[in-house]
C-alpha cells in the first residue's frame, strides 16, 4: 500500500464518519477490500491527528463541543505543525530517539513513509503509536523505573540503556523555554534527559510558542547542547534573533487557522 492510497483511503474513511456520524471497523474494511488489522491502524491515526473518536469495534465523529473549541482547535494545529516540520527532519534508515510527551509523539503518524527507522522511546504511549506504523520501525525500550508524572520511563537502567547505543537525532519537548538558558521542565528528574542528548548527534527540542518565555526552576539542556529548535509562527521575531545568537537553529512551522 502506498503512502498516496493510504492518505486517499484515510480521507475518505474521515469523510464517511462525518456523514454516518459512527462507522465500524468492519463495514470499512469491506468498503475498502482491506484488512481490520489496516482499518484499525487508520482509526487510530485518524484520532491522533485530533479528527475522530475511536469506539469499541469502530470510531465516531467529534461532539460539535469539542469541535467548536477553537482554542484547543488552534493548540491542535500548533503541535500538528510542530510535528510536521520534525518528521520532515528525519531521513530513511535515521536512528532516533523520541522522549515523552503530547508533542513528541504528535509526529508519529508522520513517520509512516519512513524506512528503515530504528526509534528508542522511554513513554508506552509513543511505543504503542510505533507499533501501529504500517512501515514498522524497529522499536527499542528503554525499561527503567516508572514515573508517574512524566509517563515515561526514568532512572539510572535507561541511562545504562541509552549509553549503549548512538542515534542521530533525538527529539523532545519541554515545559518551558528560558530564552538565556535553555530548555526547562517541572520535572526534578532530568537525568535521563540529559543522556539522551549525549546520546544523540543532533538534539532537537520540539514546543509550541506559547511555552516560550516560561521560566521554569528546572533547567533541563542548556542551549550548547541544543541543535534545533521547532515552534510555530506565533513566535516573536526578537525571541528568536534571541535564541539563535545562542548557536540554535529556530524553525518557525506555518500554522493553517
Amino acid at each position: 500500500m502506498t503512502k498516496r492510497n493510504t492518505q486517499q483511503r484515510r480521507h475518505t474513511i474521515l469523510s464517511l464518519v462525518n456523514e454516518q456520524g459512527e462507522v465500524s471497523v468492519e463495514a470499512l474494511a469491506a468498503e475498502f477490500a482491506t484488512s481490520e488489522v489496516t482499518i484499525r491502524k487508520d482509526l487510530t491515526a485518524l484520532e491522533q491527528s485530533g479528527l475522530l473518536l475511536r469506539r469499541y469495534g469502530g470510531a465516531v465523529a467529534l461532539p460539535q463541543e469539542i469541535v467548536a473549541k477553537s482554542d484547543e482547535k488552534r493548540d491542535s494545529q500548533r503541535k500538528q505543525a510542530v510535528a510536521k516540520a520534525a518528521a520532515e527532519l528525519i531521513k530513511d534508515h535515521n536512528r532516533i530517539i523520541i522522549d515523552s510527551g503530547r508533542t513528541t509523539a504528535a509526529m508519529i503518524p508522520m513517520l509512516v513513509s519512513k524506512r528503515g527507522l530504528v526509534v528508542m522511546t522511554n513513554a508506552i504511549n509513543v511505543a504503542n503509536r510505533l507499533l501501529e506504523l504500517e512501515n514498522e520501525p524497529t522499536l527499542l525500550m528503554t525499561g527503567g523505573t516508572w514515573d508517574p508524572h512524566s509517563e515515561s520511563f526514568q532512572g539510572q537502567v535507561a541511562e545504562q540503556v541509552l549509553r549503549s547505543y548512538d542515534f542521530d537525532q533525538l527529539f523532545i519537548g519541554a515545559d518551558g523555554i528560558d530564552v538565556e538558558r535553555g530548555t526547562t521542565t517541572f520535572n526534578e528528574l532530568v537525568g535521563l534527559s540529559q543522556v539522551m542528548a549525549e546520546s544523540a548527534r543532533e538534539v532537537i527540542v520540539m514546543v509550541e510558542s506559547d511555552k516560550v518565555g516560561r521560566r521554569i526552576p528546572n533547567l533541563e539542556l542548556p542551549w550548547h547542547k541544543v541543535t534545533t529548535l521547532i515552534t510555530d509562527n506565533n513566535l516573536d521575531s526578537k525571541t528568536r534573533l534571541a535564541i539563535e545568537k545562542q548557536g540554535v537553529t529556530v524553525i518557525c512551522a506555518d500554522v493553517n487557522e
